[in-house]
């Protein structure tokens, strides 16, 4: 397979190209892309060193498949030109997944929608991913009406300049500032940018992301994301309310055996999902699964993972092995 990935210089290329690496993904030609301010320098994959292109000499190469995390606006210029070049593309960014053309996938619970004609297949926001991979088994069980999500959101999701505005303000340097306020010993209710509802961008992705994927629109889901200083990853606290009831132990043997959920949930031990432990691993970990009391069959979790991960890096990744698996490239 010759992989092209883009935006290899940011953040999340890294993490996609360790992953590769982890995975034995099986790269016969590696074509590491970003902007053009990066082309020319030098990355290290598998102990080899390749040169950085630009996007245009990318697409000329006509790679099997591109993993794109460049951001919305390269995403919505650059995907097409790929696609038509005859490349699949699978994309991190928000430009593709509420286009109903384009399929919206995590491979544990939607893989089957894809076929060879999808060209340009989106990945879900880092937030949503972690979600829905510990809901869809138990939607299929008891049906889900109503999600009620707060997040607790890792700095890693707004990128560099994040993570050195929390250095430095561990420092005491003034800084450039990622954040319109100081994100140190602070919690910020603020992820993205706001829609005219009141809700972030960010809120809103939960909302519409998690209908699709799961595919039913009369889930009713409400969020509030929040901004916290910490790196290892994203957490969740979500409250479910099924159309069925359902027996809290049966709820954890459905999460123990859904692929990719691991979970962590004993009290005599204080065993319970923190992003400290989820940093650096591919799962997504569930725990603090209780009964909520005051109504009817609604259930609680806490869902924590790494966000650069199966939030982002590792999702990628899986989707392009599924293609190969299925022979869809």
């Amino acid at each position: 397979m010759r992989i092209a990935v883009v935006g290899a210089t940011g953040m999340v290329g890294e993490v996609m190209l360790k992953v590769l690496a982890e995975r034995n993904f099986s790269v016969t030609e590696l074509i590491p892309v970003a902007s053009e301010r990066s082309v020319g320098k030098e990355i290290e994959y598998k102990g080899t060193k390749y040169k950085v292109v630009g996007l245009q000499t990318a697409v000329d190469m006509k790679a099997d498949i591109a993993v794109f995390s460049a951001g919305g606006d390269t995403s919505l210029e650059w995907a097409p030109k790929f696609a038509a070049a005859g490349t699949t593309v699978i994309d991190n960014s928000s430009a593709w997944r509420m286009d109903p053309s384009k399929k919206l996938v995590v491979p544990e619970i939607n893989a089957s929608v894809l076929t060879k004609e999808d060209k340009i297949i989106a990945n879900p926001n880092c937030s949503t991913i972690q979600m829905v991979l510990a809901l869809a088994p138990l939607h299929r069980k008891y049906n889900i009406k109503r999600i009620i999500v707060s997040t607790y959101q890792s700095i890693t999701g707004t990128g560099v300049k994040a993570v050195k505005q929390l250095e430095n303000e561990y420092a005491g340097i003034q800084g450039d500032m990622a954040y319109k306020y100081p994100i140190h010993r602070n919690a910020i209710p603020h992820c993205d940018s706001f829609e005219e509802n009141g809700y972030t961008k960010e809120e809103m992705k939960l909302v519409r992301e998690t209908q699709k994927i799961l595919g039913d629109n009369t889930i009713r889901v409400t969020a509030t994301a929040v901004r916290v200083p910490v790196v290892g990853g994203h957490s969740e606290a979500v409250n479910v309310e099924f159309t069925n009831d359902f027996d809290v132990s049966e709820v954890r043997e459905i999460l123990h055996n859904t692929d990719g959920v691991v979970v962590q949930d004993n009290l005599d031990t204080f065993t319970y999902p923190m992003p400290l432990y989820a940093e650096g691993k591919n799962d997504v970990f569930v725990g603090r699964i209780r009964r909520d009391e005051s109504q009817p069959n609604t259930l609680n979790m806490w869902i924590v993972a790494d966000n650069l991960r199966k939030g982002a890096a590792t999702n990628t990744i899986q989707i392009a092995e599924y293609l190969i698996q299925a022979g869809l490239v």
